[in-house]
Parts: C-alpha cells; sequence; structure tokens
C-alpha cells in the first residue's frame, strides 16, 4: 500500500467524521422530536428526554463508503457481488426497522422478525457463518449471531458513550484483522473506517452529558454491521499463518465482543433469576451497576475502553502469534475472559441501585 492510499484512507475519515458531526448537528437543530417517546414507552438512564438521530448518520456514510470505493479504486472496482449485495440488503432493513422503532414505536415481535429476516439475507447471499461442518447448524447458529448481536448492542446502548465506543472497537478490531492480512483493498476497509468516522462525529454529541442518542435506528444499524464483521474476520478467518482452527476463532470472537457478549449474559441470567423477562428494559445492567458502584458516567464510558484496548491488543497477540497453538493459550485467553466477565457479573450481585432513584433505562 503506498503513502497515496494512506491518505486517501486517512482523508475519507475526517471527512465521514465532519459529515457525522456537522449532520448531527443540523438534525440536532432542526429535529428535536425525532426518536423522543413518550415516558411510559421506553424510559432511559437520563431522566432527560432526547431525540434519537445519531444512526441516520450511521446510514448515509456507509451507503457513502460503498459509492465511493469505485471512485477511489477505479482499478480495483468489481461489479456488486452477492455477498456485497446481502451486506447492503441486511443493513438497510436494519436501520429502516429501527428508523420505524424510533419513530413509532414497532411492536417487539416486528422487531424480532426483521432481526430474522436480516439473517435470512445473509444466510441466502452466502455471508453466513461457516463454522461447523454440519450446513444446517452453520445456518442456525448464523441466525443466533445475527439476531443475538442486534439486541446486545440495543442493550448496550443504555449509558451515554458506551454502545458507540464498544463499536468503535470492534470495528478497529476488524480492521485490524484485514490489515495483518494484508488485504488493503478490500472494499470493507472503506465501510469501516466510514463507520468509525460516523461514530466519533457522533460521539461529540454522545460524550456525558449527551445531547443526543443513537436509538434504536443507531443500534440496530451497528448490530447488523458488527453482525457481518464478525462472520466476514472472525468466524470464518483463518490466521496470519492461513491456518483456520476452530477454538482459535471462538477465542478471538469472544474477547473482540466481549463487552456486548458479557453485558447481554449477565442482564440475561440476572433476570431469569427474579423470574422476569430478559426482554423488557430495566437498570441492571453491567454499565448501571458500575455507577451504583460509585463511578461516574464517565468513568463507566473509560472502563469499557480500557476494557476493549486490552481485548483488542490480545486478539492482535492471537492473530499474529506462532503456529503452535494449543491449551494453554486457550486456557490463558478463556481465563482473561471469564475474569472481566466474572468481574462484572460480580458487581451486579453485589450493588443495588438507590431506593430513592427512580431513573430507569432500556
Amino acid at each position: 500500500m503506498t503513502s497515496n492510499h494512506i491518505l486517501i484512507y486517512a482523508g475519507f475519515f475526517i471527512v465521514t467524521l465532519l459529515i457525522s458531526f456537522l449532520l448531527n448537528g443540523l438534525l440536532l437543530r432542526f429535529a428535536q422530536s425525532l426518536g423522543i417517546r413518550n415516558a411510559s414507552e421506553v424510559m432511559r438512564w437520563s431522566a432527560q428526554q432526547k431525540p434519537a438521530l445519531g444512526g441516520i448518520a450511521f446510514f448515509l456514510v456507509f451507503l457513502l463508503s460503498i459509492a465511493c470505493y469505485s471512485i477511489f479504486f477505479p482499478y480495483r472496482f468489481m461489479p456488486l457481488d452477492k455477498q456485497l449485495l446481502g451486506m447492503i440488503a441486511a443493513v438497510t432493513l436494519a436501520f429502516l426497522m429501527g428508523l420505524a422503532d424510533d419513530s413509532y414505536n414497532t411492536r417487539p415481535i416486528l422487531k424480532f422478525a426483521v432481526q430474522v429476516l436480516c439473517g435470512i439475507v445473509l444466510i441466502l447471499t452466502d455471508l453466513h457463518i461457516k463454522f461447523f461442518s454440519v450446513q444446517e447448524l452453520n445456518y442456525a447458529f448464523t441466525m443466533l449471531w445475527v439476531v443475538g448481536m442486534m439486541n446486545s448492542i440495543n442493550m448496550l446502548d443504555n449509558m451515554d458513550a458506551i454502545a458507540s465506543t464498544v463499536s468503535i472497537f470492534v470495528l478497529m478490531t476488524s480492521l485490524m484483522i484485514i490489515v495483518i492480512h494484508q488485504d488493503y483493498f478490500n472494499q470493507d476497509v472503506l465501510v469501516i473506517l466510514g463507520i468509525t468516522g460516523a461514530l466519533v462525529g457522533f460521539l461529540f454529541y454522545n460524550l456525558h452529558p449527551s445531547k443526543i442518542y443513537m436509538g434504536d435506528t443507531g443500534s440496530q444499524f451497528l448490530g447488523i454491521v458488527l453482525a457481518i464483521l464478525g462472520i466476514k474476520y472472525m468466524w470464518n478467518s483463518s490466521d496470519i499463518h492461513g491456518q483456520f482452527i476452530s477454538s482459535k476463532q471462538f477465542i478471538i470472537v469472544a474477547l473482540a465482543f466481549i463487552l456486548p457478549l458479557t453485558d447481554t449474559t449477565t442482564v440475561v441470567i440476572n433476570r431469569l433469576l427474579k423470574r422476569k423477562s430478559p426482554f423488557i428494559g430495566g437498570r441492571d445492567h453491567t454499565t448501571h451497576h458500575l455507577s451504583y458502584l460509585g463511578l461516574s458516567d464517565s468513568q463507566v464510558a473509560l472502563a469499557f475502553c480500557g476494557i476493549s484496548v486490552v481485548s483488542m491488543l490480545l486478539v492482535l497477540v492471537i492473530q499474529t502469534g506462532n503456529q503452535n497453538w494449543g491449551w494453554k493459550h486457550i486456557i490463558i485467553f478463556a481465563l482473561y475472559f471469564l475474569m472481566v466477565f466474572g468481574t462484572l457479573y460480580a458487581v451486579t450481585r453485589l450493588t443495588r441501585p438507590p431506593k430513592n432513584d427512580e431513573k430507569s433505562n432500556n
């Protein structure tokens, strides 16, 4: 990759960051009511109701990223292939569903149906997990992965800057894996840089105290994008030596998505123990319990950033390490995952919300 290509990527990142910053600023000024629901319909961590507009910029930048590839690299441009079409279709479905939910508060069953449809689209376009020898198991696991990730990111969007920063690090982990494999002109590089730029521009308004939320428009979009990147560069990708080792890929996925997996699993376990539905919102996420522990909203976001940085570096170690992958490696990296999960889960069991705190969240 030449210096000109580096300048193209860097310039595109800066442009998308500015587009997101300016577009969110305009929407925040002229569309104050979009995404604000009745308090009886949905409650957030913040007692103040704010517009949910961030996902609009994400989607527009995604489309721009797809369109600009043929402009920046005309000599490498190829007609839209089946997998790219599947990605565009699934992402568009997720975005429209999120937009409808933010605008009209649609029924949960409709959201679930669209999530399933996104999974079906990916399977039909051969953009599915190829981890097991039995194809039907791959299809079933793909559906579980897509629906689970779309709901995980939605659930993680429960405090200022959390879903945004966690998503940025998952995107950067995917980009790191692409670079390690020296696939510099992969079209997904532009997509990842564009969405990361959009998230950074959005963070200006989403850092505590936030002025804007990403809403379901943003969380559903990010959920499907991260699910797709996870399939392509973690579940289905070999290491730098060309080896595909199932246990290694499983560990990479667990580390890259450690916070969405930990938060969702913790919430589901705790709600089931209390005989409550896992699908009803509450102020019982790992982020909230860190707040009950005494951390400020900004400190919670920094803690999640720290975990994400360490996890990304561990993925780098796994990807570039020697070929002698064995049980000792599995145990070491699994212990790190269990340490993070166990610590955050323990916090949720040891802390309680203030008695007079009536704040609630998704």
